[in-house]
C-alpha cells in the first residue's frame, strides 16, 4: 500500500462511497481504483489527483495533505546513487534488501530522521 492509497481509502470510507461510485466519478474503473489504492498501480497522474481531490470536495488543508502524500506513493522508487559517495550506495542498497522486513517502529525511525532533512 502506498500513503496516497491508504489515505484515499480511508477518506472514501469515511464518505460512505463506493469504489465503484468514486471510480466512475473520476474517470477511471473500479479495479484501477483498487490497485490504486493497494499500491499495485503507480502514482497517478497530477491530472487524476487533482480530479481525485474535486470529486471529494476537500478542503484546502486535505489537498494539500493528499499532495504531499502523492509525491511520496511511488511504489517502483528507484535510487541513483552514480555520483554519491559510496556509503549512500551502500545504504540505499541495504534499504532496497530489508525494507520489507523493517517493523512498523524501525521504519518511522528512519522516516523521522529523513523528514528532519526535508
Amino acid at each position: 500500500m502506498t500513503p496516497l492509497g491508504e489515505h484515499l481509502r480511508k477518506l472514501r470510507a469515511d464518505r460512505n462511497i463506493s469504489q465503484k461510485d468514486m471510480a466512475a466519478g473520476i474517470g477511471v474503473s473500479a479495479p484501477y481504483l483498487s490497485a490504486l489504492e493497494h499500491g499495485h498501480r503507480g502514482k497517478p497522474s497530477w491530472d487524476l489527483l487533482q480530479r481525485i481531490i474535486g470529486y471529494l470536495n476537500v478542503i484546502w488543508d486535505e489537498a494539500e495533505i493528499l499532495q504531499a502524500k502523492w509525491a511520496v506513493s511511488d511504489p517502483r522508487v528507484v535510487v541513483d546513487t552514480t555520483d554519491c559517495p559510496a556509503l549512500a550506495t551502500e545504504v540505499a542498497n541495504l534499504l532496497a534488501i530489508r525494507v520489507e522486513t523493517l517493523s512498523d517502529e524501525e521504519l518511522e525511525r528512519l522516516r523521522v530522521v529523513l523528514e528532519r532533512e526535508r
